[in-house]
C-alpha cells in the first residue's frame, strides 16, 4: 500500500466518477457563476465490534490527498543551505573545466515538464482512516443494501441489511459537490466476520482493516497527527451521546 511510484499528473477529460461543470446564475440581480463536480451520492457505515468492543474503520491511499499534501510541501520547501568554501571551490574548479555537475538522483525524485525534477512525499502523507463507504451507482438496491454490501468486501463482515441503523445523512464537499451521504451504524461480533475484506481490486481498492479500541476513541477522534474523514469524528460522538451507555465504557472524552 505505501510504495508509490510512476506518479503522472494528466487533465481528466472523461471519469465514471465525477464530471466538472460551471453555472451561471443571477442572485439578487448580481451575475454569478460557480464551478462544480457532479458526483454520486454514498453511504458509510460505523461497524461496532461487540467482542471485541471496537471500531472497524478502513485505511486507504487517497491520491487526492497525496497530491494536496504534494502541492503544501512544494509551498513549505526550505532554502538550500549555503555551500561550504570546499563544495563552492570544486563547483568552481569543475566549472573552469568545462565539466557539468549534477546531483545524484533520490528516491522519489520525478522529472516533471520543463525538465526540473520534484520531491514527492513518502505515499504515506496519502493514507487515511476512514469509516467504510461507498458510492451509490445501484439503482436497483437500497441505501441499506449498498452499505452491506460496503460492509462485505471492505471489512469482512457479514450483516443483514435489516440490521443496518440510519443515523443521518447529510451534504459534503457543498463548496465542490452537492453530493448526499448517509450514514448507517452496524454492530457486528466475531462471529459475523467471513473474509478479512480489503475491497475489491478490481475497483482498484485497495484497503487495509483497521480497529479501534472503544476506550481511546474519542483521542483517536481529536488527534490530529491520524489523518482521518470528518465522518469518523462526527460518528464516534454519535456513539459516545447514544451507545455508550448501553456498554457502561468510557470513551475518553
Amino acid at each position: 500500500m505505501e510504495e508509490i511510484n510512476s506518479i503522472e499528473v494528466v487533465p481528466c477529460t472523461e471519469s465514471d466518477y465525477l464530471k466538472p461543470l460551471r453555472v451561471h446564475y443571477n442572485q439578487n440581480g448580481t451575475k454569478k457563476s460557480w464551478d462544480f463536480m457532479q458526483t454520486h451520492d454514498s453511504v458509510s457505515v460505523l461497524i461496532f465490534n461487540t467482542s471485541s468492543h471496537c471500531f472497524v474503520l478502513v485505511k486507504q491511499f487517497r491520491p487526492a490527498v497525496y497530491m494536496c499534501e504534494w502541492e503544501r510541501s512544494k509551498k513549505q520547501k526550505p532554502q538550500p543551505a549555503e555551500k561550504t568554501e570546499e563544495e563552492g571551490g570544486a563547483a568552481a574548479a569543475a566549472a573552469a573545466a568545462g565539466e557539468a555537475t549534477a546531483p545524484e538522483p533520490q528516491e522519489g525524485q520525478s522529472t516533471s515538464e520543463g525538465g526540473s525534477s520534484s520531491q514527492w512525499p513518502p505515499a504515506t502523507a496519502g493514507l487515511t482512516y476512514e469509516l467504510c463507504a461507498g458510492l451509490v451507482d445501484k439503482p436497483d438496491l437500497s441505501l441499506e443494501e449498498i452499505a452491506r454490501q460496503e460492509v462485505l468486501e471492505e471489512c469482512g463482515y457479514d450483516v443483514p441489511a435489516s440490521k443496518l441503523k440510519r443515523i443521518t445523512s447529510y451534504r459534503s464537499g457543498v463548496g465542490v459537490t452537492g453530493a448526499k451521504q448517509t450514514m448507517f451504524y452496524a454492530e457486528v461480533s466475531d462471529d459475523n466476520c467471513v473474509s478479512a475484506g480489503g475491497g475489491e481490486p478490481r475497483e482498484g481498492e485497495l484497503i487495509e482493516v483497521v480497529k479501534v479500541p472503544l476506550h481511546e476513541a474519542m483521542t483517536f477522534a481529536y488527534d490530529e497527527r491520524i489523518p482521518k474523514t470528518m465522518g469518523v469524528i462526527f460518528s464516534f460522538i454519535w456513539f459516545h451521546n447514544n451507545m455508550s451507555p448501553k456498554y457502561k465504557i468510557s470513551t475518553n472524552v
